[in-house]
């Protein structure tokens, strides 16, 4: 009887299919990632508003933005184990709900108390959207279908960033900042409605009894809870200068590793980490990463380059990366059909060295730049993301086992969002030592036996004269002006030097990309080596 039973559970999981659209439940689950990876991006324009209308300063209105990131990371890793716990579909539907709920108190919040609780628990919830997401799409598609499902992801994953500073800029300067959590409200009820509707668990995802891993979620919670604050606050903090980063760095070190050797000592894990023994999904968690680091810190540099050095506006700002996502969304469909034909560990490759050639070409920035440049810029950088998401993601999961698309999505997501927030910080330190580096180097030529700084001191001098300014103020008004272009010099210099950086991170990860498999998307046998 008890084989008949195992036999039956057998044949009930390959049998499985979805009772309705696959494309219409990729489109739905997909909106509420959209809605969560959002939200990452879209407060961060916001936070000089919400610092000056809660009457607090600007560095104490980033622990927002630092709260929502530590609880996200943590829940990222154990959202699998949380979904074999509830059962993927409740666990899922649980985390929209509550996710919807957090941003309306987000948005109604009356002290900056308020709104980082409040942010927290958005974070803890938003946290297990994206990888039930890719969940739910890796069992509703067959491996021949994955590339198009995840064409549709890519747009929450890859596009929601570039569009998050856009739409934040434009919300906040036109209405309030409050309206940014007030969005997500109507998308998150509508989203909540439809995956009651359309989404259903396979066998193999459904509720489980599971024992709670007490010490694996005690490590995970410390090792990446002070790893995202460590990265969020440092650069302000001055990094290891401050007791408290070294602290944090301290107890990050030792949640993780001890994390690690627990994870895989254990009999029943939090997290399984066997899934590392499949070399495409160790590969491509890695290939992934990377793309995390680059997506993240290049989407950072684009924009802040244009506000602080520049002078651009938040939306201006933000509008410079939009058509880089519109790009991206015209460009995906051509990489699919390619990965039909091209095994996609070289359309990787080739993504990767486009990324690299379009960071190499970002590297030019001077101070009179036009918006159209800095558009096209960014377009080149986008345009390579369009050949790595949907490859990495097709060929991180096409050996791995179905049953461990839960683990195998979690660890995926978070090792995303890991190194974006580690691109992230690499990106404003890198800006900021290197500022001090070039303006020690051009500090040098600021003589008076220099005769282009001979030139523009007397340019200057002249055109304040013209300008009526009182004589015994031209000299300090000279040399604001001085110090001015001095420091804005060396912060284009600097941003050049950070672009050329992380062009050798995109160079350096290609050879990576000939481990994994050979197999076409199409799900052929694999190619010849």
């Amino acid at each position: 009887m008890s084989g008949e039973a195992g036999a039956s559970q057998k044949s009930e999981k390959q049998a499985w299919a979805p009772a309705h659209n696959p494309w219409l439940i990729a489109v739905v689950v997909t909106v509420a990632a959209f809605m969560e990876v959002l939200d990452t991006t879209i407060v961060n324009v916001s936070l000089p508003h919400i610092a000056g209308n809660l009457s607090t300063s600007y560095d104490d209105a980033t622990w927002a933005l630092t709260s929502y990131l530590a609880a996200n990371g943590i829940v990222l890793t154990i959202s699998g184990w949380l979904g074999r716990v509830l059962g993927r579909k409740r666990y899922f539907m649980i985390c929209i709900g509550m996710f919807t709920v957090c941003s309306f108190l987000c948005g109604i919040s009356s002290s900056l108390p308020q709104l980082i609780v409040f942010r927290l628990l958005q974070g803890f919830f938003g946290g297990g959207l994206q990888p039930n997401q890719q969940s739910i799409i890796l069992d509703t598609f067959p491996p021949s279908k994955r590339s198009g499902a995840f064409a549709i992801t890519a747009v929450a994953t890859v596009v929601a960033p570039a569009l998050g500073p856009t739409l934040g800029g434009y919300i906040t300067d036109n209405f309030s900042w409050r309206w940014v959590f007030f969005i997500n409200v109507p998308i998150g009820i509508v989203g909540l409605l439809a995956v009651a509707a359309l989404v259903d668990d396979p066998p193999w995802a459904r509720k489980q009894k599971a024992s709670i891993d007490v010490i694996g979620l005690s490590l995970i919670t410390l090792g990446l809870g002070c790893l995202q604050v460590m990265m969020d606050r440092g650069e302000d903090d001055d990094w290891f200068g401050s007791p408290f980063i070294r602290i944090l760095a301290l107890l990050s070190v030792t949640g993780i590793l001890g994390a690690i050797g627990w994870l895989l000592t254990t009999k029943r894990p939090v997290v399984d980490l066997r899934v590392f023994a499949d070399r495409n999904f160790a590969v491509g968690t890695l290939l992934i990463g990377v793309l995390g680091f680059t997506l993240y810190s290049s989407a950072v540099l684009v924009p802040q380059f244009a506000q602080q050095v520049i002078g651009y506006t938040a939306t201006l700002a933000g509008l410079v990366l939009s058509p880089g996502a519109l790009g991206i969304i015209v460009l995906i469909p051509f990489v699919n059909m390619a990965m039909k034909r091209v095994q996609p560990r070289y359309v990787i490759a080739f993504g990767y060295a486009v990324m690299g050639f379009a960071l190499v070409l970002s590297a030019h920035l001077v101070l009179t730049i036009n918006f159209r440049t800095l558009v096209e810029y960014r377009a080149a950088q986008a345009a390579a993301l369009a050949f790595l998401f949907v490859p990495i993601s097709v060929v991180t999961y096409q050996t791995l086992p179905k049953e461990l698309n839960g683990d195998a999505s979690a660890l995926f997501a978070m090792m995303r969002n890991v190194f974006g927030s580690i691109g992230i910080s690499c990106a404003t330190s890198l800006v900021t030592e290197r500022s001090q580096i070039r303006e020690a180097h051009l500090v040098h030529w600021m003589t008076p036996f220099h005769q282009p700084f001979n030139d523009f001191n007397a340019h200057t001098r002249s055109l304040l004269q013209q300008l009526g300014r009182a004589p015994g103020t031209i000299q300090s008004g000279v040399n604001h002006q001085i110090y001015q272009q001095f420091t804005r010099q060396a912060s284009a210099l600097a941003y050049n030097d950070a672009f050329l950086c992380f062009a050798a991170v995109a160079f350096g990860v290609i050879p990576f990309c000939w481990l994994l498999s050979g197999r076409k998307s199409g799900g052929g046998p694999p190619a010849g080596h």
